[in-house]
């Protein structure tokens, strides 16, 4: 056994010391898979940004209330009295005051300038109780004040301020006919909520002529995860035709529609694969026909097959990683913490941070590895398989 190894080693050896004679086709099949590994990490990354923003907007302590049916908070709406009959439902938390602990909401589509393209895009202002920010984790005021309620004002996400021009502190923007003041930026360490404008509900209603309706409910569970008490209620009662869930629940709904990034990103890089295999392919059997008459060598000293197929193989493979490694690197060192913004559920910007993180590299490793597998078996297949006279007269 002793034997093999080091005949597999000694092949090894010798197929890398050769490397020279064969740079720049070594050199463009891993340049192959480094763009190949690139591209996926690239995709995975923005998919996996996309969805822990909106995981980090769910909490289970909150449910979330829509009109029955609608995908998104932009497309639900429901009344004043819907309000106050949901309030009455068990399982609501409440306060000292023995006050039910919800905020009915309003969710208007205004327009923002992008740093990057200067066109516009979407952005959701958020019309909030003051009740409003006691139902989500980790909101911080990071700069000003927060709005008064009565007043045309707005506190803008620091997403939102980071993605888009002329939100800064003091910037006076219309909406509509309308005159808003930046008072404040606030954070949700990272969450979607930080992609939206927040100002007082009633304030929206009566600027965007929205009377005494809503569009959807945050309430804070006595338990967390049991929307059992509420489910009850609206299915008890013919008057109310809502959906009930728990706010992660709804996010991770959210999540879903850019779930089709990663089936992309997975589909262009296998067929880019395909190009990186046949790259492969080609050094390798280039690699064997130029080493021939090295291998018949061995091969009359008593090498075996299986030296020759392995220490081949294992220059494949090693090409393959190397390139799987540079891909890598270069997608955690220029796409990592990138903060872009894309169109959510309810055709506004969302903005979030490209994550690259471990399992991903693991993936982009395993795209490499097969790559190099593949790409090197058939010629090592060649070369444990070649004849030393044949391969003798192939050297000279």
């Amino acid at each position: 056994m002793t034997s093999i190894f080091s005949q597999i080693w000694a092949v090894v050896a010798m197929n890398i010391r050769s490397l020279p004679r064969r740079l720049w086709m070594s050199l463009a099949a891993v340049f192959a898979v480094t763009v190949v590994v690139a591209v996926l990490l690239s995709f995975l990354s923005m998919a996996r940004g996309f969805s822990q923003t909106l995981e980090g907007a769910g909490s289970e302590s909150t449910a979330i209330i829509t009109r029955s049916g609608s995908r998104s908070e932009l497309n639900s709406s429901m009344s004043n009295e819907t309000v106050k009959i949901l309030s009455t439902a068990p399982g609501i938390a409440r306060d000292a005051n023995d006050n039910p602990i919800y905020s009915a909401e309003l969710y208007v589509i205004v327009d923002g300038i992008k740093r990057t393209s200067k066109t516009e895009a979407n952005i959701p202002m958020r019309g909030i109780s003051p009740v409003g920010f006691d139902l989500r984790e980790n909101v911080e005021i990071i700069e000003g004040r927060l709005f008064t309620t009565g007043r045309n004002e707005i506190i803008v996400g620091a997403g939102v301020l980071r993605e888009f021009e002329g939100f800064e502190i003091g910037k006076e923007l219309r909406f509509g006919n309308t005159e808003w003041t930046v008072v404040g930026v606030f954070s949700t360490g990272g969450s979607a909520f930080e992609s939206e404008l927040w100002t007082d509900a009633r304030t929206v209603q009566t600027q965007f002529r929205r009377g005494s309706s809503y569009q959807t409910m945050r309430v804070l569970l006595e338990t967390p995860g049991d929307v059992s008490g509420m489910v009850e209620l609206v299915e008890n009662d013919p008057r109310l035709n809502l959906d009930v869930e728990t706010e992660a629940a709804f996010f991770a709904e959210q999540g879903e529609a850019l779930s089709y990034i990663v089936i992309v990103g997975w589909v262009i890089s296998f067929l880019m694969a395909l190009g990186a295999l046949a790259g492969a392919l080609n050094t390798m059997y280039t690699s064997v026909s130029s080493r021939a008459a090295e291998i018949a060598t061995l091969r009359a000293l008593g090498f075996s097959n299986t030296s020759a197929f392995v220490g081949t193989l294992v220059e494949s493979v090693l090409l393959s990683l190397i390139g799987g490694a540079i891909g890598a690197f270069l997608s955690y060192i220029f796409m990592d913490g990138i903060s872009t913004s894309t169109l959510g559920a309810s055709f506004t910007q969302v903005v979030f941070t490209f994550s690259l993180t471990s399992d991903l590299f693991i993936n982009g490793v395993w795209l490499a590895l097969i790559i190099g597998v593949v790409g090197g078996f058939f010629p090592a297949w060649q070369a444990a398989r070649l004849p030393v006279m044949v391969a003798f007269r192939q050297g000279n």
